[in-house]
């Protein structure tokens, strides 16, 4: 017979339980957006306040709520075929009285990109000229994405402190969190020739600041004169016997000749029959 098995003593070791380690990964730079003076804070708001105003964009919203009595049981058929008429009546004038809800001038709100998922999807199709983000927004992982997609689309970008108290209620909106201005705009060209400039440069360690080179770009030769050029050059390099090696390298490379065995005319283009397999003893 086997003996039962006993508890272990007081004074044996136990096993311990093994940790739980998790990976992680975690950025070393701290990218942030940069201050803005409280001068450029105040005419920017100012600018586009004036400027909202003055177009007169606003989101209407029909926030009429169909309250529907419920008719008692009792009640006939005809009493309630005449009141649903009257009810029917008395919407058909409010619907005439009150305005289409929507914003008011459409081709003025396709200007411009409000929210942070459509100024996301503006800068990833490059379409934005500027973009405004209100710095109230928590937690602040909500738009610190935006840093290094503007940078890198060379879109001046800025946080701006009371962007939502003060541009949300001219527009009709609760809050705006971000704002972007497309650059197919003709009623808002004045004002970001006057914001642009007072926007700070972003700092990102891994990309370059390219927004006060994006003007330069555009007085520069055409694509296919550039690409004619690469392609020159690249010639140029094939065409010379011998390539210079780095500096540092001594290593020097020899070719040898090709070895063929055999070589055998096919002028039929007959296909060498596959290896068929061996057959299988019993």
């Amino acid at each position: 017979m086997a003996a039962a098995p006993q508890a272990p003593a007081r004074g044996s070791v136990r096993k311990t339980r093994p940790l739980v380690v998790k990976t992680s990964l975690n950025n070393p730079y701290t990218v942030c957006w940069s201050a803005l003076g409280s001068e450029d804070m105040h005419f920017i708001l100012q600018t586009l306040e004036d400027r909202f105003k003055a177009i007169g964009l606003q989101k209407i919203e029909d926030r009429r709520k169909k309250n529907k009595t419920p008719f008692p049981k009792k009640e006939s058929r005809e009493k309630c075929s005449l009141a649903v008429d009257s009810e029917d009546l008395k919407e058909k004038k409010a619907d005439a009285e009150q305005q289409v809800s929507g914003w008011t001038p459409a081709h003025v709100r396709k200007q411009l990109a409000i929210g942070v998922n459509e100024v996301t999807r503006a800068l990833e199709r490059s379409e934005l000229l500027l973009v405004l983000v209100c710095k109230s927004v928590k937690p602040a992982i909500i738009t610190s994405h935006l840093i290094q997609l503007s940078l890198s689309r060379t879109v001046p970008a800025c946080q701006v402190p009371r962007l939502s108290e003060r541009i949300a209620p001219v527009i009709g909106l609760k809050c705006v969190l971000a704002l972007g201005f497309k650059k197919n705009t003709s009623d808002f060209v004045d004002e970001l020739r006057a914001i642009i400039p007072r926007v700070p440069s972003l700092s990102v360690p891994w990309l370059q600041d390219r927004t006060k080179d994006a003007g330069e770009d555009l007085q520069t030769e055409p694509v296919e004169i550039q690409d004619r050029e690469l392609l020159d050059t690249a010639f140029e390099d094939l065409s010379k016997p011998k390539r210079k090696l780095a500096e540092g390298r001594q290593a020097s490379v020899t070719l040898q000749p090709l070895k063929i065995k055999k070589l055998i005319p096919n002028p039929n283009k007959i296909r060498k029959p596959p290896k068929s397999k061996k057959a299988t003893s019993k």
